[in-house]
């Protein structure tokens, strides 16, 4: 039970008297004899002792029509429909009747009455204490003194969609009746001088619930609004009782005779007099002053309270509330606005109740925060900033969080703080600083378990930025707890550096790393390699293979195996070949690894191991081991995967002769191998390299007289050897070893004796030859010129007597040549290429023909005689060649003219 002298009290309303804006402003009268009220649809309805209706709008203008002979006794006024229900008189005695009126409609002149039926419970005329209409006009109940209450069912504005019921029977006078709608479910509420009750009307039978023995007085029961759940209220003279439909609600005291009781938007009114009344007289009621009180049950204060006479009800139409009092007065109650109402509140400091006030008038959420804050404000300046960091908690999200956060940066209320940034935090209304900040709250209050508490909350619970949280962690040294962040939230290059950098714990950074994607593994292993190879070299070596040939993250099960043999992962093995820049050994186990599993490694990764097995070659002492390893290194040498000129560079610098003279082969670098030999000065490989490439390079016996002859040293073996080979091959003019062999001083007549006497035992016997040859061409020649004069200066006599193609005896007409050849004419014409010409000899005219037109076309190639004749050793041999060859002469070929009949004809074939 609400205590009412607890309640403050308030003037958030202002009374005034309605004027009459037609009459220059005077007092606006109400008709007399006033008996019923009511509004709605933008009227106030009045009815008066004579039956009239009275329609009070806006602008006060009246207007008035006849509804009983008699009086008016009740009106009800839908709020939803233009429908208007009244009791009242026709007749005297107790012969009361119901009328339904349709505002809207017109029957000469005034509202047209649907409806006409008595109000009458039984066979026994009882007079109507109370009205109520539901709003869907499927339901009317009427209540009478006797106790009974009467049902309408159905369309309540025509006689024939309806039904009539005593739905309530009993002794005492029925005062109050409410229906309240809630969904589908309809209740009636009844009450009567001593008790309440609640009808179901959306249940068979109309099951009835009996809910207090305490009842009220006519005019003091109401139905509240929706929002406050359609409870029935029901105003005692020493308490108001609020009713559910099961069960009596809160009680609030508020002692006094209550002659009328209203509810209108959230208000409570209540007219209280303290002189006990008699029931259903409000004629007799004294002339006593009456106390209108408006209470808000919500906020739990009184809004407005107010002196008055004789009133005769309260309605609200047109934003205001109106008094009307029986000496035909009207006052205006009108509420002030909201935040006047709060002004005056904050004035008293009661800001508590100027935030349920604002709730309660559906302030939107940027007034309710400028409460809070001025709240917030008040309570830090008495110094509760406890209570102050509570109200700037509820105004996150409208007030700038630097505003509250200057106000708590003293040491003294770091806990004021921390609780205001933790709320921030839950909103996700947090920035970077603010995360910053707070954390520094909870190192600075060396609250592990706060601090563990805010780091540990789930994934959906995560309101702040994990990356900003994880740096302030860890320059606050709380390096346990930024790793399990890190981890938590994969932050992976946050969690490594804190392991390796900080917490230097390379073994644990090495298995994370192993756990990642590839693509993660692979970058964070770029960046930590080294570091992880110096603490941890055989762990490192060991992913790393893993990760350059068919990489499977250590966290994984077995059932991604597939997944990863058909997207192979694999790493370039060459971009990790600085990572083993001080650990040779496990340099050379991871590229003898990769070039094993993967034959198709990059480039780099076979010259590294190459340079590396070279390395190990060069300084090793040990003879068995030091050939092991020139095994290994030409092994690879030898390999299809080595690039000539690196390998090349490689095995000069580590002075690898058998590398070197390797790639000089394979390189047909031939000249180099004889040049290497020569700065070695091992003349037994120099003469051997020229007998193995000397019919590639015929230069290289030349090059290798010259180096012996350039040897003050005894070489004449050397040199003997060199031109035995350089005679048998006729590589070199017998002068050009005269002057090579000049410049050696050891180089006597003996070493070159036999060469000169065997080169010119060969000369002398080639000329003889020659000499030979040119008797027997004088001799052809001197036989062919007198054959030549025979037959220009001799008739030649043809003596054939068979044709020389068919061999069958000769008959006219027959052909005959100079060359002693006759044929019959057919097998000529058969046969012969050309008129001109002896099918016999033909073949052979052909081929010298065609020999001196290639001396003759040689003759011409300049480019190709100079060429020749520069790379030759013996250039007279060629000069000779060319010109025995008639290349230096003049040729004249001479031919028949066109048409020229062969015989007889000598010149014509020679």
């Amino acid at each position: 039970m609400a205590a009412f002298l607890q309640w403050r009290k308030f003037l958030f309303f202002d009374k005034e008297t309605v004027k009459d804006p037609s009459d220059h402003g005077k007092t606006f009268n109400l008709p007399n004899g006033i008996s019923a009220c009511d509004s709605g649809r933008g009227y106030i309805v009045l009815g008066d002792m004579s039956g009239n209706i009275w329609l009070l709008m806006r602008l006060l203008q009246l207007t008035t029509f006849q509804a009983y002979k008699l009086r008016v006794t009740h009106i009800f006024q839908l709020k939803q429909h233009s429908i208007l229900v009244t009791v009242g008189q026709d007749e005297h005695g107790i012969n009361p009747l119901v009328k339904v009126w349709n505002l809207d409609k017109r029957d000469s002149g005034s509202p047209l009455c649907t409806r006409i039926f008595p109000a009458i419970p039984g066979n026994k005329p009882t007079e109507v204490s109370c009205l109520s209409v539901h709003e869907n006009l499927n339901f009317m109940a009427i209540g009478f003194t006797d106790g009974s209450v009467v049902l309408t069912k159905g369309d309540i504005t025509r006689d024939r969609h309806s039904k009539t019921l005593t739905l309530h029977e009993g002794t005492i006078p029925v005062t109050g009746l409410a229906f309240r709608q809630v969904a589908k479910v309809t209740h009636l509420y009844v009450a009567t001088l001593e008790k309440v009750y609640c009808y179901s009307l959306s249940l068979k039978e109309y099951p009835k619930v009996e809910l207090d023995t305490h009842g009220c007085a006519l005019h003091c029961s109401s139905l509240t609004d929706p929002s406050q759940d359609s409870q029935f209220v029901v105003a005692g003279d020493e308490c108001v009782y609020l009713y559910q439909p099961d069960e009596r609600g809160p009680c609030f005291a508020f002692d006094g005779t209550k002659i009328l009781a209203r509810w209108h938007r959230g208000y409570l009114f209540l007219i209280i007099q303290n002189p006990k009344t008699r029931f259903g007289n409000r004629e007799s009621c004294p002339s006593d002053k009456q106390l209108l009180t408006i209470y808000d049950l919500d906020n739990k204060f009184i809004a407005y309270s107010a002196l008055f006479q004789d009133v005769i009800d309260v309605v609200a139409e047109w934003g205001s509330f109106f008094v009307l009092t029986r000496d035909g007065n009207m006052y205006i109650i009108q509420e002030k606005d909201t935040q006047t109402k709060l002004e005056m509140l904050f004035k008293k400091n009661l800001f508590v109740m100027a935030i349920n006030l604002a709730k309660s008038q559906h302030l939107d959420s940027d007034g309710l925060s400028e409460i809070f804050r001025q709240y917030g404000d008040h309570l830090y300046l008495k110094g509760d900033h406890d209570g102050a960091i509570q109200q700037y908690i509820r105004t996150i999200g409208k007030l700038e969080p630097s505003y509250v956060i200057r106000k708590f940066l003293d040491a003294q209320r770091i806990h004021n703080l921390t609780a205001y940034l933790q709320a921030l935090h839950r909103q996700s209304l947090a920035n970077a600083d603010h995360t910053t900040l707070l954390l520094n709250c909870y190192t600075k209050l060396k609250d592990s378990l706060k601090l563990e508490e805010f780091i540990k909350s789930s994934e959906s619970e995560v309101h702040f930025d994990v990356e900003i949280a994880i740096k302030v962690l860890r320059q606050a040294g709380y390096h346990r707890h930024a790793v399990f962040l890190a981890e938590k939230h994969m932050h992976h290059d946050w969690y490594l550096k804190i392991q390796l950098e900080d917490l230097k714990n390379y073994e644990e950074g090495l298995r994370y790393i192993g756990r990642l994607p590839f693509e993660q593994a692979e970058s964070n292993m770029k960046r930590y390699g080294k570091t992880l190879m110096h603490h941890i070299p055989e762990g490192t070596t060991l992913l790393l293979k893993g990760l350059c040939t068919n990489y499977h993250p250590s966290g994984d099960t077995a059932g991604t195996d597939s997944h990863f043999e058909k997207n192979l992962l694999k790493a370039n093995s060459e971009e990790f070949i600085p990572i083993f820049a001080n650990n040779p050994r496990e340099l050379k186990a991871y590229l003898e690894h990769m070039i094993e599993v993967d034959p198709n490694s990059p480039q780099g990764v076979y010259d590294t191991l190459l340079e590396l097995r070279f390395q190990d070659w060069a300084h090793e002492q040990h003879p068995e081991r030091k050939k092991i390893l020139q095994g290994e290194a030409l092994s690879l040498l030898r390999s299809d995967n080595t690039v000539f000129d690196k390998a090349l560079v490689l095995c000069q610098m580590h002075n690898f002769k058998e590398g070197i003279l390797y790639l000089y082969e394979k390189g047909k670098l031939y000249q180099q191998i004889m040049h290497y030999h020569m700065q070695n000065e091992v003349y037994d490989k120099v003469v051997e390299a020229c007998k193995r490439y000397g019919d590639q390079e015929v230069c290289l016996w030349e090059q290798a007289l010259g180096y012996f002859a350039r040897k003050e040293e005894d070489c004449k073996a050397y040199i003997s050897e060199v031109l035995c080979h350089i005679d048998q091959n006729n590589l070199m003019p017998p002068l050009l070893v005269v002057q090579t062999l000049a410049h050696n001083s050891t180089a006597t007549l003996s070493v070159i004796k036999d060469y000169l006497i065997n080169k010119l035992q060969r000369e002398s016997l080639q000329i003889e030859g020659d000499e030979c040859k040119i008797q027997q061409y004088r001799e052809e020649t001197t036989h062919l010129r007198s054959q030549i004069q025979e037959l220009r200066t001799s008739a030649k006599i043809f003596q054939k007597t068979k044709c020389n193609m068919c061999n069958s005896p000769l008959e006219l007409p027959s052909v005959h040549f100079l060359c002693s050849h006759s044929f019959h004419q057919h097998c000529f014409e058969s046969y012969a290429d050309n008129e001109a010409e002896c099918p016999t000899c033909a073949p052979e005219n052909r081929k010298v023909i065609d020999m001196l037109r290639a001396q003759d076309q040689k003759s011409d190639l300049h480019d190709h005689f100079n060429r020749q004749l520069q790379s030759s050793h013996d250039g007279f041999s060629v000069v000779a060649d060319y010109f025995g060859r008639g290349v230096l002469n003049k040729l004249t070929l001479l031919t028949d003219p066109p048409g020229r009949k062969p015989v007889g004809n000598v010149e014509v074939n020679l």
